[in-house]
This record gives structure tokens, sequence and C-alpha cells, in this order.
């Protein structure tokens, strides 16, 4: 799996965010090296970034991404042949612009570091409830052929669970094959008994053909289940929260 670095303007093409939708507490996961939380809080957006690598690797990543990107130009120049040009020239301008981006996250995550949590799906180190938008990009419908439905479905209820509002995931198609996820609707079956609505929405953004779909989950109705037993805690209650929740602030 390639660790992406994409820009600000490519995160609100890819999940139609509108400017009511920025000015809520969002989480992006995973987040690899973008520079969606770095850009955003140059805007004064409440932003956190939440990716496994930032446990290992997290002062180097951006680096790791830029060495990568260039050591694999060949293999991006074959796969992205037939990809539509609106946003990479070519594999080079792909480069080109993550390296830029990654240079924007390594200066945020060393300037802001509580805004970038180490933690992966399907267990997030985050309280119930402790986000109003949740944007997920390039992983659980991405590699599904990979990953397996199994962990598809306990991601998608933990992304519920830290939820408030939405869940918004971009592309439902699969990087090998450019294919919709086939055990898409059987998902979305079994989240609405949960009592997670869903809903598949075109945007304006493609990259990969056939790739400007997101799958948005409204999460206000979920709760997630109790815990087990006694002395059990719910995934993420104990963890402390890396920034004050603006939501809170507001007594919401």
């Amino acid at each position: 799996m390639l660790v992406s670095a994409r820009s600000f303007a490519e995160y609100r093409a890819m999940f139609a965010l509108t400017d009511r939708d920025l000015d809520q507490r969002i989480l992006d996961c995973p987040a690899g090296a973008a520079s969606f939380v770095a850009e955003a809080g140059r805007q004064g957006i409440d932003t956190v970034a939440v990716d496994r690598e930032y446990a290992v690797h997290r002062a180097e990543l951006g680096l790791l991404v830029e060495r990568e990107t260039g050591f694999k130009r060949e293999l991006l120049a074959r796969e992205t042949a037939g990809f539509a040009r609106s946003w990479y020239a070519d594999a080079d301008d792909l480069i080109r612009q993550w390296s830029a981006n990654t240079r924007l996250f390594r200066a945020d995550i060393a300037a802001r570091p509580e805004r970038y949590v180490a933690g992966a799906l399907p267990e997030l180190p985050f309280a119930d409830r402790s986000f109003d938008l949740v944007l997920s990009s390039h992983l659980v419908f991405s590699y599904g052929n990979r990953l397996g439905e199994e962990f598809q479905r306990a991601a998608l209820l933990d992304l519920a669970r830290v939820a408030r509002r939405e869940v918004r995931l971009f592309p439902v198609t699969v990087y090998d094959t450019g294919e919709r996820y086939q055990g898409l609707e059987r998902l979305r079956e079994e989240l609405a008994v949960l009592g997670i609505r869903s809903r598949v929405r075109r945007v304006a953004y493609e990259f990969q053909p056939g790739g400007d779909e997101m799958l948005v989950l409204t999460c206000a109705g979920y709760r997630a289940p109790a815990p087990a037993g006694p002395g059990v805690g719910r995934r993420g209650e104990a963890a402390v929260d890396p920034v004050r929740w603006r939501h809170r602030e507001r007594g919401a």
C-alpha cells in the first residue's frame, strides 16, 4: 500500500466539502502524509489526523513518502497511464505535488504534534462521538480485495462510532480492478440494521477512471454497543483527547 500525500484542495473535491462542513470538527483517517490537516490549520479549521505510521515513522514519514514515490516512479507511470489528468499531468507531476504536500505535512507535525495521533482501523484511539465529520480516503474500499469484508465491516463501525454526524469514504472502487467494490451493498444493508443510513454520492473528483463516488454514512442515530462486561471499557474511552474538542466548548 502506497502512503499518499494529497492536498487540501483534493480533499475538498474528493469529499465534496463545503464551507459549512469545514466549520465542524474533522478527523482524517488514515491521513498518511497528506497536507489536509496542515493546510486546514492555517485556516483555523479544527482537524486531527490519525495513522498507524505516526507510531513508528513519525519524524521521517514525509521524507519516506518522497523517497518511495520517487523510487516507484516507473511503476506509478505504468499504473496511472490511463488515469484522468485533471489533477496530475503525469507521474512526474504527481511526485512533484506529493513532495510539496509532504513538506507542509512535515512542518505541521513538528509544530503541532498533538494534531497527529498514532492509531489504526478498526480500533481508533478516540472516545465515542469525538468528531462531527470523519473522512477516510483510499483504504477501506480501495484495498477491499486484500483487506477482506470482516475488516471493512469493523472499520466502518469504528468510523461511525467516533463520528457525531457523518463519515465520508472515498472512493468506493477497488484500486486493483477499477470496479465498484462488490460487497458494498451488502455492507450498507448491515449498517442500516444498526441505525447507520448511507448513500453513494458522485463527486467532482476523478483520478482513477470510474473513481468519482464516495460513500456517506449518517451516524447521528448510531450508538456503539455497550461494553462486553464489568470492567471492560469501550474502545477509545480511556484515550486522552489530544486537543480540546471544540464541540465540547460549545456545550453541544
